[in-house]
């Protein structure tokens, strides 16, 4: 009995510490729902902010849904794909295509509201199960998306306009931009790791030191380019046009540049052993001090090309 006696006061409080833990998670699952039930106003708000006439209140739009996506991670990856619905309606390519259209004036920019969301999709934070950035067959000439790296790994570019870009430093490894557009962009230090550029058009872009390892640039073309100290190991360059583009000191270790035209390019020092140079066209180009150790010539083109320094040429190919 005097045990019994003992007991009670322990239990009593063994029950207070249960219906106390029971408060509090009921309380926490009150909290949880309100919380919820917040951010489900403010996304709705947000959605209907984009579609107003007034670019103050698209803006505000836009910040929001920001907002949200840094205090909810479940709504990262639908607040992603309505914003990047957002700029396939508001910035589509014209029907043409922009290798149709002439040349853009260095001074083109996107819409500011097209601006502001590039800018909110290149510095997200990062989310599980997100879905891949559509942004395909979009006017983004001129765009300047962010300060930092900005992040736009496996993104869909496909045939987008990006002439005139600064995405130096971006990350674009894996993105498709296969049939892009990205005369005169700067993707200086970008990382391009196996990224799809086949068929795209880099005329004059800058690409020094950026990193397109194992890329695919397939028939680009990047006549005039400046791929000066850049990595294109294990790149596919096949009937690809580098006429005129400078690879001073590039990284071409076991590239295929088969077909390629690589007439008046300045290769001087570029690393290209076990490289296939198989009927490329190199006539007139600097070689000076390039590493040709194991590459492929077989019908490749070298009339007045410069070999002074040259290793790896046999005597009959000089």
């Amino acid at each position: 009995m005097g045990l019994v006696a003992v007991s009670l006061p322990g239990l009593a409080a063994l029950a207070a510490l249960l219906f106390t833990w029971m408060q509090v998670g009921q309380a926490n699952k009150e909290l949880r729902i309100s919380e919820q039930g917040q951010i489900t106003n403010r996304f709705n708000a947000a959605i209907t902010n984009l579609g107003s006439d007034s670019l103050d209140v698209r803006l505000g739009g836009i910040y929001a849904l920001e907002r949200i996506m840094q205090d909810s991670t479940r709504d990262r990856a639908t607040i992603v794909s309505v914003l990047t619905a957002y700029v396939r309606r508001h910035a589509p390519l014209p029907e043409k295509g922009s290798e149709k259209q002439p040349s853009p004036s260095p001074d083109a920019t996107p819409a500011t509201d097209i601006e502001a969301v590039m800018h909110v999709l290149a510095e997200r934070p990062p989310a599980g199960d997100e879905l891949v950035l559509d942004l395909s067959r979009t006017d983004l000439r001129g765009l300047t998306p962010g300060t930092g790296r900005s992040e736009f790994a496996d993104a869909d570019f496909r045939e987008s306009d990006l002439s005139g870009a600064d995405l130096s430093h971006a990350n674009l490894a894996g993105a498709d931009l296969d049939g892009a557009v990205l005369r005169t962009t700067d993707l200086s230090d970008a990382s391009l790791l196996a990224a799809g550029l086949a068929g795209a058009v880099l005329s004059d872009a800058l690409l020094t030191a950026a990193n397109l390892t194992s890329a695919d640039l397939e028939s680009a073309r990047l006549g005039g380019a400046d791929l000066s100290g850049t990595y294109l190991n294990s790149t596919v360059l096949e009937k690809a046009v580098l006429q005129d583009a400078n690879l001073t000191g590039a990284y071409l270790r076991s590239a295929d540049l088969e077909d390629a035209d690589l007439s008046g390019a300045r290769l001087n020092s570029a690393e290209l052993t076990l490289a296939d140079l198989t009927g490329a066209d190199l006539t007139g180009a600097d070689l000076t001090g390039a590493d040709l150790t194991g590459a492929i010539l077989t019908d490749a083109r070298l009339e007045g090309a410069k070999l002074d320094g040259v290793r790896g040429l046999s005597p009959s190919q000089r």
